[in-house]
């Protein structure tokens, strides 16, 4: 690996040098110190992280700093990503990114030539291979979420302390002298760790470590093992469930991991899940055992990667909607699932990870994550914990896209939020050709009207470059915008006549057919050339229907928070699209069918997986534990299902914007 670069060099000479060089655009033509590029809001973008050998995709836009961050992959930083504490250094071993002012301020022209850049400021617009230096000091802060600082002040203490033995003339017991010793925590200790005070005290010398979890004390170590103290992190999604093991030492990711969630054979939303339990008694503990056995295998897995024994994994945290949580604790969820929709509790303290069917240290705490509404639960709390929505004056709005759409909005001042019930559209359900996002699966679509060829007509990108057997969501949303751009879907989402399109689009004329007893498609892709359309991947009639009422729910929710509020949507500053899918959506794409307010693509972000950064931000600082507490006192919930003026809103919404 390439010597990481040490001291700043003086701005000017390393400026001058850069122009003259080439590197530096004059002064109007700079990138400004947010390290913004111009992008067009589509398409991926693979990076390729070294020495960690790991390869990602994402939206175009995403800062190299936020797309290793998700992934597991630390980067040095104390400044939340805006450029100034100049410590996120990498290098760009394949691909180039434009030189910020922050980047001449902090690099050599000859380190610049070489590849180096601030990882916060370098936008992903296309592929690139990048190199990222070992951690060479521990952080007090440590930054997740979108660009949050969070400093770090773990529950879980450690206190290293070498205690005087007793005599006949100091006869304190065991745990006074303990308390003694560690005079800045309170201690109140749990039963396993006064089984073992007596025995590790004698067996080592009386020098022990204290471990500390709040104000418990869980257990006694011996020796100095203030080094090695662990939490894991876990996002309960309906489809799928990640877990990060993290060093609090650090604040640093040690190991990511995600499976399919076990309870998919009862469904893939919360209502089949809940149905099954009102229809078979047994079906509530087998779910339970389902969500454990998951939780259980990804800890397995985080544990073993990192090479962490699990007995040093002190707490977790898990951020899930409100059905997961109640299926994971054993609750009936009946409740959340018919009207008027009532929560068993919107918050769950005092719980040990053993209640969450883990085996990990006796005495570790668990977190979970409290809840707005029946759907609007602690996966969005800890969202709006990561992205600071409480915390920013801007005018933000938050989207987690998914089969129960959670949005939220926020003035600066006042946040309010909902839940729009979108369908399982976007996961590949309800489409003819729809699959989940794997290898196969067709996620970026292009079209392109004039080509010369009708073969290349059609550009697509598909997971894992195989052959395309299928449709996830984001291609799903691609390919409608596509087809809305080109022409051959009208405002009213009906395909044109073959007339209109042999105009309109003469490359892509012959890929509008029928199937069945008539139902119009458009090919995307043919395995042979002379497949029929049944034997393809194709986009139906029925398919773009079933977007548009997704998408309709979705728009017709955020309208509604902007009225709320009060605002006019070219009045939002910037929207953050979160979840496992809207993560990976087109910004472009989005604004094209109306999913998302019109504005410009630079307002509308990928914020990754929200619900896992809120899950390691209550994990690495107490305060931000309290935080998202406290959101519960600061959002207002507000009920589509009991608006009038919901059905006709919707109606309004489906139509493509013109």
């Amino acid at each position: 690996m390439s010597e990481t670069p040490g001291p700043d060099q003086p701005f000017g000479d390393v400026v001058e040098g850069l122009r003259r060089e080439g590197l530096l655009e004059p002064p109007a033509a700079l990138v400004p110190d947010t390290g913004e590029e111009e992008h067009e809001g589509v398409g991926r973008v693979t990076l390729s992280f070294s020495p960690a050998d790991r390869v990602v995709r994402v939206p175009p836009g995403v800062s190299v700093f936020d797309a290793a961050s998700w992934n597991g992959i630390a980067v040095d930083s104390t400044c939340g990503g805006h450029g100034t504490c100049r410590k996120c250094r990498v290098r760009l071993t394949s691909g180039t990114a434009q030189v910020t002012r922050h980047d001449a301020r902090t690099f050599t022209t000859e380190q610049l030539e070489d590849g180096w850049r601030l990882a916060c400021l370098v936008r992903a617009t296309y592929d690139l291979g990048v190199e990222v230096p070992p951690l060479v000091t521990r952080p007090k802060a440590s930054t997740v979420g979108v660009g949050r600082q969070v400093i770090l002040r773990p529950a879980v203490q450690k206190r290293y302390v070498e205690l005087d033995e007793p005599t006949l003339a100091d006869q304190r017991t065991d745990l006074a002298r303990l308390r003694d010793a560690v005079d800045d925590l309170t201690l109140e200790p749990d039963l396993h760790a006064l089984r073992r005070l007596p025995t590790v005290l004698r067996q080592s010398d009386f020098k022990v470590t204290a471990v500390v979890v709040d104000e418990a004390l869980v257990d006694v170590e011996p020796g100095d093992t203030t080094g090695r103290r662990h939490a894991i992190a876990y996002d309960l999604g309906t489809t799928t469930v990640v877990a990060t093991l993290l060093d609090l030492d650090t604040g640093t990711p040690v190991a990511v991991s995600s499976v399919l969630n076990r309870q998919q054979p009862f469904g893939g939303d919360v209502i089949t899940r809940i149905s099954a339990t009102m229809m078979d008694p047994e079906a509530l503990p087998r779910l339970t055992a389902l969500a454990r056995e998951t939780l259980v295998e990804l800890a397995a897995e985080v544990c073993a990667e990192g090479g962490v024994d699990p007995l040093e994994v002190y707490e977790v945290a898990l951020a899930g909607n409100a059905t997961m949580t109640a299926l994971l604790l054993g609750v009936d969820p009946e409740p959340l699932g018919v009207a008027p929709f009532v929560q068993a509790s919107a918050t769950w303290s005092g719980l040990r990870a053993s209640d969450l069917g883990l085996d990990l240290h006796p005495g570790a705490r668990a977190v979970v994550f409290p809840a707005l509404g029946a759907y609007v639960g602690g996966d969005i709390v800890a969202g709006m914990l990561a992205s600071g929505l409480d915390r920013d004056k801007r005018v933000r709005l938050f989207v987690d896209v998914g089969t129960n759409c959670e949005i939220a909005l926020s003035d600066g001042e006042r946040i309010v939020t909902t839940a729009a019930p979108a369908g399982p559209a976007f996961e590949g359900g309800a489409i003819r050709c729809g699959m989940r996002a794997a290898d196969g699966a067709v996620e970026v679509v292009r079209l392109d009207p004039s080509a010369d060829d009708p073969a290349a007509a059609v550009a697509l990108g598909v997971i894992g470059d195989v052959e395309p057997r299928g449709l996830c969501g984001s291609g799903l949303v691609d390919a409608v915008s596509e087809l809305v751009r080109v022409g051959l879907l009208d405002a009213s989402g009906r395909f044109v006549t073959a007339e209109v399109a042999a105009a309109t689009a003469p490359a892509l004329a012959d890929r509008l057919t029928t199937v069945g007893e008539g139902e119009r498609v458009f090919v995307l892709h043919r395995p042979v050339p002379a497949a029929t359309a049944e034997e393809s991947v194709y986009l139906s009639q029925r398919d773009v229907r079933e977007l548009q009422f997704a998408k309709a729910a979705i728009s017709t929710g955020w309208t509604l928070l902007v009225e709320e509020l009060g605002l006019d949507p070219t009045e939002i500053q910037q929207v953050l699209l979160a979840g496992s899918f809207g993560s990976y959506l087109s910004p472009a794409s989005a604004v094209r069918i109306g999913l998302v307010p019109t504005l410009p693509v630079l307002r509308i972000v990928s914020a990754g997986n929200v619900a896992g950064e809120g899950a390691k931000m209550v994990l690495l600082s107490a305060r931000e534990r309290a935080g998202a507490d406290a959101l519960l006192e600061e959002v207002r919930y507000v009920e589509l299902s009991d608006r009038p003026d919901f059905n006709h809103r919707f109606v309004d919404q489906l139509a493509f914007p013109g």
